[in-house]
């Protein structure tokens, strides 16, 4: 580890850049702009965007048709701001009047009438002229209609443009900050601004070292720092020592470090499996100065890029893409799933949106669910029933499903049906996802003959999966003697039974288990996820079909999974659900469940928590698939595997995990409103996993430093089950008089983990990326002695 403390916080710091690799030519291009932003004028053009046409539309502007409700359409004057950040536009408000958004709130720019407003608000023949600005966490999209074709292409084209760049470059964090603190925009900084700008980066310096810091940047002595000055000023600021200690100790060729001294770097501190080849193309792709890179050397700049960049972060790049073995049975394996993924908010009086169901499938969630009820005009509506919650159509949300489904993961989407409808409007369900979904449906077993096993998600790619209740066996798909039941009653899913047992009679008793009837078309559509009543294990040994599974309340599963632990990893396929009480949709912990060997294990996709957290650090890896492949342990039947009480087997696998917690770069203010609040970080380090596994270990707090703290804390971890173990970041603002604050975190499955010194972004409650924050450590997952 070896790395010295700081003399003077305030001192170090460097612009990061995000996880996200950079070709050698944006390399060149980005610091030639560093140093001619810093020497000249700090508003620049976002790189590779120099004279693009759309840009220059964004920038002149124009009017563009604000659709809020079908009584409410205005004309508003929309432009980009000459910052390349921040949309202004025409407010007519006198209150809560604000007439610029940041660009770094917007998640997504969508073309056409593909919004829920925009397809209930405007008409068909309007949709080239539509597009929608999606912004993060759950603020109300921008529904926009334009004047005409070439316009609204001209706007999503230069609103995309921006966005990807923004991606890439993180927006060059320090810049802005140093134009916010450039009050009378003259280019220049005096005393007052140096100390406004070092609070907006969240430093908090004394008055003599800011006096310190100015005059000897001031080198004219005229009062105020420009052009070169300005560099100076940002070399000092950006410096980090950790990485001077770090270059120094592995550049042994003349003050540099060679192939071969990065090679070695590679070998002994990285760990990794590399060549002399290796590191010739890092020197080639990240290596800054031409003079090096024609001696085959990088320098500290190129290797604090390389650190900066996907080689050099937490996460095994390889990881990014489908790795597994995605040829097994479907029940191999863990799933990504939402509970009443309509809801955008509570359970009570929360609004429906298709929209949540596009948020849940854009993070690859797998299975998604549907509690569809009886609506108006013969058109079956999806809401939590009973409730106040808001309903949306049926039809609208499979047209969103399909259009989305597949557009961060191709593997199969199972559409969980909770079905409470009428046998007409049931018919009508069908026929929907029938024409919606079209041949991507599911209607048929893809064996030829009565399959005996699930299969795979590779031969179920780009296709929905129904699971519902059916009213008959599936080996009646093969019988030509079997009589066509055209409805029949079945018992309702096991979740709406739950809330239904809940309530009692008149007498006080409680209400008996209802059935539904249920029509043959809707049935039909039930292949491979058939659902039927849990009535114990050896029932489900001796009865259940392979394609028979069984839905848990989470209390339920979790005295199953601590009383039956290594029974319950051979239930064909389960789904775990949060319990009705949790009104506020809050969370449950889904690592017990997984621990059990359970594939769908249900979360409130719209609740940020620290389950969500985990849940989507559980499924970051395997390319974003929404499927992970469960341990070899937990795939065969007669598995003695125990999360509860460890014995000897093939899932011991002793490691220990030696991570320094080294330093943090750029953490956001918490409190904007109060622009002398400045951050007191410490860092949380958890391991989640079997109960053997799970610790939680802190460092300490640094007072009023959240530009560049550090800490250089080491902490062991010893755990036995590493293929079920996640690890967790998280950064809080530390409080003595009440809860700490959460800034930041990041989430990863220990077999995805990069030994060595690595950079782990850091991510928002809401699960979006901070620009430029980081924090920097130093890992070693060895075999434990």
């Amino acid at each position: 580890h070896g790395c010295r403390r700081k003399e003077k916080r305030t001192k170090v710091q460097h612009v990061i850049l995000n996880e996200e690799p950079f070709e050698s030519q944006m390399m060149q291009l980005f610091y030639v702009t560093v140093n001619v932003c810093l020497t000249s004028n700090l508003c620049v053009t976002p790189l590779g965007l120099e004279g693009d046409v759309d840009l220059q539309f964004l920038l002149e502007g124009g009017k563009l048709l604000k659709v809020k409700s079908s009584s409410w359409k205005k004309n508003r004057m929309y432009k980009l701001h000459d910052d390349y950040t921040t949309i202004w536009h025409e407010s007519h408000r006198i209150f809560k009047r604000k007439e610029t958004f940041s660009i770094d709130d917007v998640d997504s720019v969508r073309k056409g009438r593909q919004s829920e407003s925009l397809q209930k608000h405007t008409e068909a023949h309007v949709e080239d002229l539509c597009f929608s600005i999606i912004f993060k966490g759950r603020r109300r999209n921008l529904d926009l209609v334009a004047t005409s074709v070439e316009e609204a292409k001209q706007w999503v084209n230069g609103l995309e443009k921006i966005l990807s760049n923004m991606k890439k470059l993180n927006r060059h964090w320090i810049f802005n900050c140093m134009r916010k603190a450039d009050k009378n925009k003259d280019n220049m900084m005096t005393l007052k601004e140096l100390k406004h700008f070092l609070r907006q980066i969240n430093v908090e310096v004394d008055e003599t070292y800011a006096k310190v810091l100015f005059t000897k940047c001031d080198t004219s002595n005229s009062g105020t720092l420009e052009g070169s000055e300005i560099k100076l000023f940002y070399d000092l600021l950006t410096h980090r020592e950790e990485i001077d200690v770090i270059y120094e100790k592995h550049a042994a060729t003349g003050g540099q470090m060679s192939a071969n001294d990065l090679l070695n770097f590679l070998l002994n501190e990285q760990r990794e499996v590399a060549t002399l080849e290796d590191a010739l193309r890092l020197i080639e792709k990240y290596e800054l100065d031409d003079s090096a890179k024609h001696m085959n050397h990088m320098t500290k700049d190129g290797f604090l890029m390389y650190l900066q960049q996907e080689e050099g972060s937490i996460f095994n790049p390889a990881h990014k893409k489908v790795y597994q073995d995605m040829s097994q049975p479907i029940n191999h394996y863990f799933i990504s799933s939402s509970h009443n993924t309509y809801l955008m908010g509570d359970q009570l009086k929360g609004p429906s949106s298709t929209e949540a169901y596009i948020k849940a499938l854009m993070k690859s969630c797998r299975c998604v669910e549907l509690d569809c009820w009886d609506g108006a005009q013969g058109e079956p509506v999806i809401y939590h029933g009973h409730t106040l919650t808001s309903k949306v159509l049926f039809k609208d949300v499979i047209k969103a499903i399909k259009e989305y489904a597949f557009k961060t993961s191709e593997y199969p989407v199972i559409l969980s049906l909770e079905n409470h409808c009428t046998l007409e409007q049931q018919k009508r369900m069908a026929k929907h996802m029938s024409s919606i979904l079209g041949s991507a449906l599911l209607t048929s077993p893809l064996e030829d003959q009565m399959p005996t096993a699930f299969p795979s998600p590779e031969e179920l790619k780009g296709r929905f999966i129904i699971k519902g209740k059916r009213l008959n066996k599936l080996d009646a798909v093969y019988s030509n003697t079997s009589p066509a039941v055209e409805e029949d009653c079945v018992s309702e899913e096991d979740e709406a039974a739950e809330t239904n047992n809940s309530k009692t009679d008149p007498n006080g008793q409680k209400a008996k288990k209802s059935k539904i009837k249920l029509a043959k078309q809707l049935s039909d559509l039930v292949i491979y996820c058939k659902s039927v009543h849990f009535s114990g294990f050896e029932h489900a040994k001796d009865n259940q079909a392979f394609y028979e599974m069984s839905s848990f309340k989470e209390s339920k599963a979790v005295n199953l999974a601590e009383t039956a632990g290594k029974t319950l990893c051979s239930v064909t396929l389960s789904r775990i659900y949060p319990a009705g009480s949790r009104t506020a949709s809050s969370n449950y912990n889904p690592v017990p469940l997984w621990n059990a060997g359970c594939q769908i294990v249900a979360l409130n996709f719209q609740t940020p928590s620290k389950e969500m957290d985990v849940n989507q650090g559980r499924f970051r890896s395997n390319g974003l698939s929404g499927y992970i492949l469960k341990p070899e342990f937990q795939r065969y039947d007669g598995s003695e595997f125990n999360p509860m009480t460890l014995t000897k087997g093939p899932w011991i696998k002793h490691k220990t995990l030696h991570i320094m917690v080294i330093s943090a770069q750029q953490l956001p203010k918490l409190n904007k409103d109060k622009p002398k609040s400045i951050v007191d970080p410490l860092v949380k380090v958890e391991i989640y996993g079997v109960p053997a596994d799970t610790c939680s270990k802190e460092t300490r707090s640094i007072e009023n430093n959240g530009f560049n703290p550090m800490w250089n804390e080491t902490f062991q971890f010893d755990i036995q089950v590493p293929e079920l173990a996640i690890l967790r970041f998280q950064v809080e603002d530390y409080d003595a008089t009440s809860q700490n604050d959460l800034i930041g975190h990041y989430c990863l499955p220990l077999t995805s983990l990069q030994n060595g010194y690595r950079h782990v972004p850091l991510l928002t409650k809401r699960g979006d990326v901070l620009p430029s924050a980081g924090l920097f450590v130093h890992l070693m997952l060895l075999d434990a002695k």
